[in-house]
């Protein structure tokens, strides 16, 4: 188990958990990540921000800073 940020490249993980608090919690879960969704990394970019995801069919982009709040195993 570890968190999004730590899934490499062309890997899958299933949301086991989410952190964090308020809006920050949320915004991801309005995302459509939420507790056993697969999400699968698509890219991640040079310096490592942002993580572009494929997510319940659609792509989506987030923040490294958020992805450290979705636990996955």
């Amino acid at each position: 188990m570890g968190t999004l940020d730590k899934v490499q490249v062309g890997k899958s993980a299933v949301v086991k958990r989410l952190h964090g608090s308020g809006p920050v919690k949320r915004r991801i879960m309005d995302m459509g990540i939420t507790k056993g969704t697969e999400v699968f990394v698509r890219k991640v970019a040079p310096l490592g921000d942002p993580i572009e995801l494929t997510v319940r069919g659609y792509e989506l982009s987030i923040r490294k800073s958020e992805a450290v709040n979705i636990e996955v195993e």
